[in-house]
């Protein structure tokens, strides 16, 4: 009898596991990312993603810095910019002046697989930006790739007017768009806990462990 309560215990874990899995093998697939346009900081000879946004940062005299426009999860996968990034070379013809900062842009406008329907990246381009001593990056970039265009939220949205339209919204795996979120929005959510499973995930599971639970007291019943 004992042997049989063991079988009847373990045929009915298995088949709520199997049930769960089932349900999670269900579960909608997650968004890809976002389309938005990174910053970077040039370090040595590679590229470091900015700890500050460019309305804020500060660049010294001779940094170089870049803006690469593509669909990324976060930070760490997000695309770096592409090509050569020296400084003398992209400031040699522009001289230095007194009061005055030089910093050199990298502006990548990313691929055709990351640009929204119906718009073409822009070519590659740098250039050397020379501004004021206190000025920021937004301040260098608006002097040398405008227009540019914002949020509400101070996120950058278009550099030389690419993309028309959209700030950094989340994409499907097939690159469109999904229900206008912002990459800003969401990472509210993420800190106000709601990045958690689908309110349809957890009924789900829920489901199933009622049902085995209605099945262990069925199982049980009828010993007794």
């Amino acid at each position: 009898m004992t042997r049989g309560r063991a079988r009847c215990g373990r045929l009915l874990v298995g088949a709520l596991v199997a049930a769960l899995l089932g349900v999670l093998a269900a579960a909608p697939a997650q968004a890809a990312g976002y389309r938005y346009w990174s910053f970077w900081d040039r370090d040595g000879s590679s590229w470091a993603y900015a700890s500050q946004g460019p309305s804020t940062a500060r660049p010294d005299d001779g940094s170089v810095q870049g803006f690469r426009f593509s669909v990324s999860e976060d930070s760490k996968d997000a695309a770096k910019p592409r090509g050569a990034a020296d400084f003398d070379t992209i400031c040699a013809k522009t001289p230095a002046k007194d009061d005055r900062k030089r910093i050199a842009l990298v502006i990548d406008f990313g691929t055709a697989a990351d640009a929204p329907d119906g718009e073409t990246p822009q070519q590659r381009r740098t250039a050397c930006a020379l501004i004021a001593d206190d000025a920021t990056s937004a301040d260098a970039l608006a002097a040398v790739a405008g227009p540019l265009r914002y949020d509400s939220n101070a996120l950058l949205c278009a550099i030389a007017g690419y993309p028309k339209s959209g700030c950094g919204e989340q994409v499907a795996g097939n690159g469109e768009p999904q229900k206008k979120k912002s990459a800003a929005s969401e990472a509210g959510d993420k800190e106000g806990g709601s990045g958690g499973p689908s309110v349809g995930l957890i009924a789900g599971v829920a489901a199933v462990a009622l049902l085995g639970v209605a099945a262990l007291w069925q199982a049980r019943r009828r010993r007794g």
